[in-house]
């Protein structure tokens, strides 16, 4: 089979190419060729929480890959078939382990047994997604689709120190089905985690204390929980869950040396006060990643997000190049239809 050759510098350029570009190339048993991987970062080149992910998913279907190296900029991968199983991998720095999950997840949730993965690294580190966003919004939008999907945080994982481990049972899926993510509905309520460890217990305090200041308005839909954790690291974060009567958005501010903690805490209600005055459905995240099961279902799937991203354009671009599918775009209002290919197993 002809290998489909990717320009990794395409769009915004990162590292969302490869991870989508290999796990269709996995799901598919497509064989790809990858240039120009992440030209557009300050550090071009595979890095090592993008080789993770490699390996993981070369292990998963025993790939042929060469390019696989600390700064390379060209891959090859040739998936052969899929296996379910039990699997264990070990980014070994603090790089984020839910993007590693993020890309077994299409072909495992295809395969024909169910699989349980175990991955160490960051579990609440910058630029990914930390592990209750992957919990509580991704996967529960996925669930809406008839994924089952169940995951487990064994332990937090900060940056740089890394050591976090999370674990994900997969159940096959025979087909997905359409989605409207189109209205949201009433706020249903403000769920806030306080997460940290081996820190002052005052920063969650001085955190709580600024968002009832803010948020005095919506105080009647504010629920809080707090879980100091072991790790090997220090670490800080706020994350809120927005429940609405049809959706879920998401957010999250990392605390870190030097800024205060009621900075942290204020960010993160101005990030919700934006998304509160817009009319979407999902955030800007959450319409990255639920592109590709949108277009795997079957029928027709809407949302309405805050804006188009660029890395939703990138990925529009990319997909398509692996299954051509119908859409229509909506950039002014943030809307997205995609007809379904109706992938199944």
């Amino acid at each position: 089979m002809k290998p489909v050759r990717i320009d990794g510098s395409q769009g915004e350029g990162g590292g969302q190419i490869l991870r989508t570009a290999l796990s269709l190339a996995t799901l598919l048993r497509q064989p790809i060729t990858i240039n120009h991987i992440r030209a557009k970062r300050r550090r071009p080149g595979l890095m090592p929480q993008h080789l993770a992910s490699i390996t993981a998913l070369a292990e998963i279907c025993e790939a042929g890959v060469s390019g696989a190296e600390l700064h390379s900029e060209k891959l090859t991968f040739i998936p052969g078939e899929i296996r379910a199983g039990t699997y264990l991998f070990d980014i070994k720095t603090a790089g984020s382990a839910t993007l590693v999950l993020a890309a077994l997840l299409p072909p495992l949730l295809f395969a024909d047994q169910p699989s349980e993965i175990t991955v160490t690294g960051g579990t609440h580190v910058p630029f990914s997604p930390p592990y209750h966003y992957f919990e509580e919004v991704f996967l529960q939008a996925l669930a809406g689709m008839g994924a089952s999907v169940a995951i487990s945080l064994e332990q937090w994982g900060w940056y740089p120190e890394g050591g976090g481990t999370i674990r994900l049972r997969i159940n096959p899926a025979s087909k997905l089905h359409q989605i409207n993510l189109m209205n949201r509905g009433e706020l249903a309520g403000l769920h806030f985690l306080f997460g940290i460890s081996n820190l002052p217990f005052h920063i969650v305090e001085r955190e709580q204390q600024t968002i009832q200041e803010i948020l005095f308005e919506e105080r009647s839909r504010i629920f809080c929980r707090v879980e100091e954790k072991p790790a090997r690291g220090r670490g800080n974060m706020i994350f809120l869950c927005a429940r609405f009567e049809q959706s879920r958005a998401g957010f999250t501010a990392l605390g870190w040396r030097g800024r205060p903690a009621e900075r942290v805490a204020s960010d993160l209600c101005t990030r919700w006060r934006e998304f509160s005055k817009s009319a979407a459905a999902i955030d800007v995240h959450l319409a990255d990643q639920l592109l590709l099961y949108m277009v795997l279902a079957q029928g027709h799937s809407v949302f309405r997000t805050e804006k188009i991203s660029g890395h939703l354009l990138t990925n529009l671009d990319l997909v398509h190049k692996f299954m051509p599918f119908d859409y229509r775009l909506d950039e002014k209002n943030g809307c997205l239809e995609v007809q379904g290919t109706g992938f199944a197993r």
